[in-house]
């Protein structure tokens, strides 16, 4: 499965058509909510008055079949207008729902990973982004590349050309199974789900190429061959327009929720250009990050990072928008799906690994090292070396020559771990019996394959 994004130039009456099918999905978002939360308060209560559970008002169920299902019922009363617009946009608002709930239900028992996630709450127009979802109908790129068919929208222009998508469709290698409609920025944006037949890669161009990848503020990466990517650092370079758009911002007219109050068109222009400048540098930073993922990926067969803990370094208030300016953690998620791209292998260094306390040379770990000491010395071999360049080298050092737990460079809780190689097919192992490597040796119990 792929996405393919392009940005849409859709005339005054396309847009005003587009706005009508994001409220109407919003709309049923908003009624099914209401419907879920009458429910639960109404068992709540009877519960209170001491009824037995079959006396009880019937639950509503929390999954896209039985909300639609509700839906159908009552639209023909609650939304008389609901012919007007594509069935598709109701059908949006509702499994966003139905996947808001389930998350919430998974949070608070223990199902769902990371932070807890609060119950859905209603939508506005003046706090969601307009988004629209076409799963039927017709869906497809036009031949000259430069227009796409969506249902009940028609033919939208496309703001550049749709041509690798449109190669990948006259070829037969791929299909659409989605579209989705979003505004971001300012701008109009149609985003294509496709199913994508690719072929088995063999490796990259160079498969014995193993490389470490210490990222960092100063440097956004390091790489074990002593390369050094430094930090364009978009959000600081463009903090001083973010911050006279912001001042221009709150000097007009703006929303009040609690009297009422509508926003002048002054704000609203002045909110759109604060808007624009924000995305500006999400879309540089986007950019970057892609073109070094795909360096890496092409260069390098084995690429090396660490599990880093972004959510708790961004708990540091002095490190926090330097931090998420670089974007570690999109970093590595373009890491994992474009090394299987090319034929190479991610892995994944644990994150209790002393990949900066650890001499690259001889294997010492120092017991105490602050973060403003940025130059490693061994007091063992008397290396010298830079901090990120020696994280980076041990970490190259986990594949090259993989230690057991306790021992050596690899030492601490779970060396590493590996994304699955593409192509590579799971084979179960029986309790007892020995693993095989890739060459087909038995590998000792304990020792992951390089």
């Amino acid at each position: 499965m792929q996405a393919y994004r392009f940005a849409l130039d859709p005339t005054a009456s396309q847009e005003r058509s587009i706005r009508s099918h994001a409220g109407a999905a919003r709309f049923a978002y908003n009624w099914a909510l209401a419907r879920v939360k009458a429910v639960m308060d109404q068992r709540a209560a009877e519960c209170s008055y001491g009824l037995a559970e079959e006396q009880l008002t019937p639950p509503q169920g929390w999954s896209l079949p039985a909300l639609r299902k509700a839906w159908n019922v009552e639209k023909n009363v609650v939304a008389p207008w609901w012919p007007q617009v594509s069935k598709e946009a109701f059908n949006t608002g509702i499994d966003g729902l139905a996947r808001g709930l389930k998350n919430w239900s998974d949070s608070r028992n223990g199902k769902r990973a990371g932070r807890k996630v609060g119950f859905p709450r209603f939508k506005t127009r003046h706090r969601t982004n307009p988004s629209i979802r076409f799963t039927t109908g017709a869906i497809r790129v036009e031949p000259d590349r430069t227009h796409v068919t969506l249902p009940r929208l028609g033919r939208l222009k496309v703001h550049e050309s749709a041509r690798k998508l449109a190669r990948r469709l006259e070829a037969g290698t791929a299909r659409i199974m989605s579209a989705t409609v979003r505004r971001e920025g300012g701008r109009w944006f149609v985003s294509f789900t496709v199913e994508v037949e690719r072929s088995v890669p063999t490796a990259a161009e160079h498969p014995e190429s193993v490389s470490g990848v210490d990222v960092g503020i100063k440097h956004l990466a390091v790489l074990s061959t002593g390369e050094l990517i430094p930090n364009p650092k978009h959000l600081d370079t463009a903090q001083a327009r973010l911050r006279a758009l912001g001042r221009a911002l709150s000097r007009r007219q703006g929303p009040d929720r609690r009297t009422g109050q509508r926003p002048s068109k002054r704000w609203q222009r002045a909110s759109g250009r604060l808007s624009r400048a924000h995305a500006r540098v999400a879309n540089l930073r986007r950019d970057g990050l892609h073109k070094l993922t795909t360096k890496l990926a092409r260069e390098h067969g084995t690429i090396v990072v660490e599990d880093l803990n972004v959510a708790g370094m961004l708990r540091n208030k002095r490190l926090a928008r330097h931090v998420a300016d670089a974007g570690f953690g999109e970093l590595r998620r373009q890491l994992a799906y474009k090394t299987t791209w090319s034929g190479g292998r991610l892995h994944v260094a644990d994150r209790w690994y002393p990949s900066s306390k650890t001499c690259s040379a001889c294997g010492a770990v120092k017991t105490k090292l602050s973060l403003r000491e940025r130059t490693y010395h061994c007091t063992i071999c008397g290396l010298v070396l830079d901090r990120d360049m020696n994280a980076a080298r041990n970490l190259a050092t986990l594949v090259a020559r993989p230690e057991p737990a306790g021992s050596g460079p690899a030492a601490g809780r779970g060396a590493i771990q590996e994304t699955p190689l593409a192509g590579r097919e799971a084979v179960k192992r029986q309790p007892g019996s020995a693993r095989v490597g890739q060459s087909g040796t038995a590998l000792p119990q304990g020792r992951a394959a390089a």
